[in-house]
């Protein structure tokens, strides 16, 4: 299953900084803005203290941690919509995406220019979040009125509902409401999904704060940046995104070995990237076995049937059942005979819903 985060920002904010850390590449990341023209797309691994304790259990040939991407979108400015900067080759990578990682400034550094010549971490969020608001209005006044001449003249009732839930997404952009934030039924979501609005995806508000304040993140930036995402019930992570560079670079020894000399009880991209695997709505089963352990990502609500196909389409065409144990399970017991043994071993049809930490056998027959 491949999924997205996007990270945006305005310039010189620590995009691609991060992106370095997030996946331990090289790219540019230059004190001048527009310094990244390309997304660079990287392969995160979604760290699973599970898969540590199932490699000793298994001591597997291959061992496969579920994994992700994260995008690094080039920096925003104002009037990004009317083809400012980069404007619409920015646009057009957000609408890409399954989620946003919009990067604040949250330090003040003279030696790091600011697009606007000041720190103001509201008007920066503000800044991008009504470009993007003015792109998705762009795409409803483009198609609403086509869309309602043909509800009119149809009277089909998918076309009904896509006129209507258009008609609700521009009165709330109109209130400067992301839409994120409204409620559209099962059926209008459908009725919109293809336009990718871009104030429709999940965000996380990232501040990037100086090294010197990671054992007390909340200062005046932050908490200005918290109490305006709570306004949409969205998450604020905090970290120093040189430091989460510096991190990246060290042996799993060294790496703890700085952190507890930072006094943190682990790297804010940990943090980072369980959340955005939060917001995305997304879980782990794991396939386990001498020859391989391997952890797989769906999106929660997926049935035994659907998520076998993530592995391969044969699995779903010709499914029969699934073979399930839960990881908790597994490590009580200490092994799969035990599992059995303790009658918590158990087969299941098509229609069972996934848990996070299920451990699966699929058998089929195409």
């Amino acid at each position: 299953m491949s999924l997205t985060a996007g990270i945006v920002g305005l310039p010189n904010v620590g995009k691609s900084t991060l992106f370095n850390a997030i996946t331990n590449q090289k790219i540019l990341a230059e004190n001048y803005p527009f310094a990244t023209i390309e997304p660079n797309v990287g392969v995160v691994t979604v760290p699973d203290e599970r898969m540590d304790k199932l490699k000793e259990m298994y001591n597997p040939e291959r061992f496969i941690p579920t994994a992700y991407e994260f995008t690094d979108i080039a920096g925003l400015v104002k009037g990004a919509s009317n083809g400012e900067g980069l404007g619409n080759k920015f646009l057009s990578h957000i609408r890409e995406v399954d989620a946003i990682v919009e990067v604040v400034r949250c330090f003040d550094d003279g030696k790091i220019i600011h697009v606007d010549g000041n720190i103001d971490p509201i008007r920066d969020i503000e800044t991008i979040n009504l470009e993007l608001a003015i792109a998705d209005l762009d795409v409803i006044k483009n198609r609403l009125e086509r869309v309602a001449k043909k509800a009119r003249t149809t009277k089909n009732k998918e076309d009904v509902i896509e006129k209507e839930a258009l008609e609700k997404a521009k009165k709330a952009l109109e209130e400067n409401k992301a839409l994120r934030q409204i409620e559209f039924t099962e059926e209008e979501r459908k009725a919109i999904k293809s336009y990718s609005f871009l104030t429709l995806k999940p965000i996380i508000y990232l501040a990037n704060i100086k090294e010197s304040e990671l054992g007390n993140p909340d200062n005046e930036y932050v908490k200005k940046v918290k109490d305006y995402a709570s306004q949409e019930n969205a998450q604020v992570v905090s970290l120093c995104a040189k430091v989460e560079e510096d991190l990246s670079e060290l042996t799993k020894e060294e790496k703890d070995e700085m952190l507890e000399a930072l006094g943190l009880d682990g790297s804010g991209l940990d943090k980072l990237i369980q959340a955005t695997y939060d917001i995305l709505g997304l879980a782990t089963y794991f396939t386990v076995g001498k020859d391989e352990v391997r952890a797989w990502t769906f999106r929660k609500g997926m049935n035994a049937k659907q998520c076998s196909g993530i592995i391969h389409t044969d699995f779903e065409k010709g499914f029969i059942r699934a073979e399930v144990m839960s990881y908790n399970d597994l490590i009580e017991c200490g092994s799969e005979l035990k599992v059995k043994e303790a009658g918590r071993a158990r087969l299941e049809g098509k229609d069972y819903i996934m848990q996070d930490g299920d451990i699966c056998h699929f058998r089929f027959n195409v």
